[in-house]
């Protein structure tokens, strides 16, 4: 029997569209663009014959000449794959229809079902979503150009302008499919008859141009053919998944569990994008799942995914499959711990991609659902591995020399006459790169690598082996596969390389053999590629600081066992510590020193309230810890942030952040002047006569005193409802099910799941075949039949285990990290059944940063 493969499910998904793909120009919006790259997608759009791959948000009338196939004609048809809503694709792709002169046939394929748009608080779009947007869009198609073609023949003007107004950008170019262009020189002097000559052309082009909108679901982010998240700018991993209410604590996960699951319109359009998404993946993959799901959101989801299953799924010969649901917010100490995975520190150390500017954040920042943001801002996934930090030499400067000349050739093809000023900044650049200014900012842009998952190593996937192992054991594989790398190529070191651990100058001294030559580098740029992301992560810019994270964890997870004072006393003081840091020191050195933040502070105190809620329950009325306990710690922070009031720009300090910069830079301008007058003191005769002026600046010194207290109790305020929010955070483990979780863990007396995070003691019970607490089995359409009608008659069904099931698709809503991949891959390994098909994903990629920005960013419901 075939074994499941996610990568592979994409590309036969690809290819059955190879038709429309076919002499085609295809238009990918930022998350397509980010899972066709971890797909390895690009090569097989040019092999379908494809005539070029551009971006949709950033679409450029060189499109059109941008051909790898110089034998083919002009392009007559675009292909627009996007992640999103049609509505919020709308703008870009009549941008698209407007820039080509030869278009006679645009298909657009999305991700989001036909019944996904219908339900969308957001989505103009009905039942028949995809037939009213292919009416919608050459309405405004044919819109756009009677507006363009009357100003043009009103005003007598060339249809091609030097300068097009944005508004009707690409217009300028717009042409028939026999590649004519509209000739105004025959429209009569009259109004009747140039509009009448207008409305004829606008009804050609309208029959000349056919529109399709088609589903294509299998968008999605495969780290390894077993591992996936969601592209971090489609409108399934925006979508907010709670509205604010007593139980909500991000928009961007599931609320806290109470045993009760949303209905009607309370469910999130999170939640029924993600249950659109796992039902049509599974059609893909032929899989038939059997339902089980933790936490409310998750049984939403579920009982989503129940209903749209029908008895035409029980004919059809599928292979039977069990689906985890998880909610994020049950094991929400997991993803803010800087746990031991390369992969999470590799993400973590490297810069990201630059957002999108998309037209559904600029809805989202003027207009808010009635509960909750329109959509939510992931971190992108796609990375930017700085291959010029570690590679520098002649064969950066030579490669950015060539592709200079390159780009210089050809814009001097393209259009002599709008070539001038191009040509001026290339000489710049040129002169930037030959030394008389640092190159290094502009060779890093020019090289720079990122993550693929299918270029493989001896028919093993980088990525899915990585994901297995801890950072040491990560380091030491990357290792090997440059030594094999080295032995192939023939290529002999002058360092002596020491056996065993992988140190940062073993690694670096390989990548720099390794890619020599510009003929190696592209031969082995997928090794080198991941050797530089480890470089970056083992860094000790990056390394010291999470290493410190780590430690600080360790010594909170200590205390956590004692007593609750201790549990209070260190969070107090690493808000102490991290205020003095602030103060004094570079941001930079601090990251060396591994010295932490304010914010770091903060993230910490999240932790250790989490540590607190599970093991002191009841220890304070309202929180874990008691009265006094906590005062100290809320002092520490309001203490801090007065006097670093620039390193604390936090959602619950909103519009209080300007008034605390202006006291600071007031009370230091005080301290400033108060130094100098006590260096200038001058006992003059003259100055024994201002004593009667002394009552105008003590009032002055009252108001700023009152100024001062009324600032600070505002600030008490705000970091009383912060705590309030920890106390909502303590508060996860008290639910119904998490006790009787604790309960069926307390029955094993080593307790082998100390460490680890929830995804791994779920997968480790559920493979033993041992009863897990709270979840809940989604009967199928057919098992609630023969549980109402024919169980009366003897014919009942057994409630199934998701152990008897040889592939298991575990789902996180509302994200995974590295770790709990590792873990999850433990647990199988460690069962009496590791011949289990495992699949993991998650609505995202999720590090310890991106949990501060949910928990305590603009994201989060303080």
């Amino acid at each position: 029997m075939a074994t499941v493969d996610v990568i592979k499910c994409c590309m036969d998904s690809i290819r059955q569209i190879s038709d429309e793909i076919r002499d085609a120009i295809i238009y990918l919006d930022a998350g397509c663009t980010e899972s066709f790259e971890y797909v390895g997608a690009f090569s097989l759009f040019l092999e379908l014959g494809a005539h070029a791959i551009c971006s949709l948000e950033k679409m450029s009338p060189l499109d059109k000449v941008v051909d790898w196939n110089l034998t083919s004609g002009p392009a007559k048809k675009i292909v627009v794959i996007t992640s999103r809503l049609l509505s919020d694709a709308h703008r870009y792709i009549l941008r698209c229809l407007s820039a080509f002169q030869t278009l006679c046939s645009c298909a657009i394929f999305t991700c989001i079902s036909e019944t996904g748009h219908s339900t969308y608080p957001e989505s103009p779009l009905g039942p028949d979503a995809y037939r009213e947007y292919e009416s919608l869009l050459v309405q405004d198609y044919e819109e756009l150009a009677r507006k363009f073609l009357m100003n043009s023949s009103h005003t007598g003007e060339s249809i091609v302008k030097e300068n097009t107004p944005a508004k009707d950008e690409g217009w300028s170019q717009l042409t028939t499919c026999e590649e004519e262009p509209f000739n105004f020189s025959s429209v009569a002097s009259a109004q009747n008859s140039y509009e009448d000559s207008v409305i004829d052309r606008t009804e050609d082009v309208r029959k000349k141009l056919k529109v399709s909108v088609h589903h294509f679901p299998l968008v999605l982010c495969p780290f390894s053919p077993r591992f996936f998240v969601l592209p971090s700018e489609g409108s399934v991993a925006e979508a907010y998944l709670s509205t604010e209410h007593d139980n909500s604590i991000s928009f961007g996960l599931p609320p806290i569990s109470t045993g009760t699951t949303a209905d009607g319109e309370d469910v999130p359009p999170g939640a029924t994008l993600t249950a659109q998404f796992l039902y049509h993946l599974a059609a893909k993959m032929d899989l038939k799942l059997e339902i089980f799901s933790l936490g409310d959101v998750s049984k939403t989801v579920g009982k989503l995914l129940t209903d749209m299953s029908s008895l035409y799924d029980v004919g059809r010969r599928k292979r039977s499959a069990g689906l985890l649901l998880i909610d994020r917010t049950l094991d929400l100490l997991t993803p803010c711990c800087h746990g031991d995975s390369l992969v999470d520190q590799m993400f973590s150390s490297l810069p990201h991609r630059e957002r999108m500017a998309s037209l559904s954040q600029s809805k989202s920042s003027q207009s808010q659902v009635k509960l909750g943001p329109a959509y939510l801002q992931r971190s992108p996934l796609t990375v930017q591995i700085p291959l010029n930090n570690f590679l520098r030499g002649d064969i950066s400067s030579s490669y950015n020399f060539q592709l200079v000349e390159s780009i210089e050739a050809f814009l001097r093809g393209w259009n002599s006459r709008d070539s001038t000023s191009q040509m001026v900044e290339l000489v710049n650049f040129r002169s930037k790169l030959s030394g008389e200014m640092p190159s290094q900012d502009f060779q890093s842009d020019l090289l720079c690598g990122s993550f693929v998952s299918t270029e493989n190593f001896h028919g093993t996937p980088y990525l899915e082996a990585i994901l297995e192992r801890r950072t040491k054991d990560g380091a030491v594989l990357i290792k090997k596969w440059l030594q094999e790398s080295l032995r192939q190529e023939n290529i002999s070191l002058n360092a002596k390389i020491r056996p065993g651990s992988a140190s940062k100058s073993d690694l670096q001294t390989m990548v720099k053999a390794l890619a020599k030559s510009q003929s190696l580098l592209a031969k082995n740029k997928g090794i080198i590629q991941l050797a530089v992301a480890a470089l970056s992560a083992l860094d000790e810019s990056h390394s010291a600081k999470w290493d410190a994270f780590s430690s600080a964890e360790k010594i909170l997870n200590v205390n956590a066992g004692d007593t609750s004072q201790s549990l209070a006393a260190q969070i107090s003081d690493l808000i102490n510590k991290s205020a003095l840091v602030s103060s004094q020191g570079n941001n930079k050195m601090d990251a060396q020193r591994g010295l932490l933040t304010l914010q770091d502070a903060l993230l910490l105190t999240v932790v250790g309230y989490i540590l607190a809620g599970e093991n002191f329950p009841s220890s304070g009325t309202v929180g874990p810890f008691s009265w006094q306990e906590e005062q100290f710690m809320k002092e520490a922070i309001v203490d801090a942030i007065v006097e670093n009031p620039t390193v604390a720009k936090l959602k619950f300090l909103k519009g209080l952040t300007q008034d605390l910069e202006a006291n600071f830079n007031r009370k230091s301008e005080e301290k400033n002047e108060d130094l100098s007058n006590t260096e200038s003191i001058d006992f003059d005769d003259d100055d024994w006569g201002s004593w009667g002026d002394e009552d105008s600046g003590k009032d002055k010194r009252k108001e700023q005193v009152y100024d001062d207290m009324q600032l600070k109790l505002e600030l008490r305020d705000r970091v009383a409802n912060l705590f309030k929010f920890f106390h909502k955070l303590s508060s996860l483990k008290k639910n119904v099910s998490f006790r009787e979780w604790s309960q069926a863990l307390s029955k094993f007396n080593d307790d082998p799941y100390s460490n680890k995070g929830l995804l791994y003691k779920v997968l480790s019970r559920v493979l033993d075949k041992h009863e897990v607490p709270g979840l809940e089995y989604h009967s199928s359409t057919v098992g609630r039949l023969f549980k109402s009608g024919f169980g009366r008659f003897g014919l009942g069904q057994a409630k199934p285990s998701l152990a008897d099931h040889d592939v298991i698709l575990v789902f996180v809503v509302g994200g995974i990290n590295g770790v709990e991949v590792r873990e999850a891959q433990e647990a199988l390994s460690e069962s009496s059944r590791p011949e289990v098909e495992l699949i993991l994903g998650g609505t995202t990629f999720l590090t310890p940063k991106d949990m501060f920005e949910l928990l305590l960013g603009d994201h989060c419901c303080v």
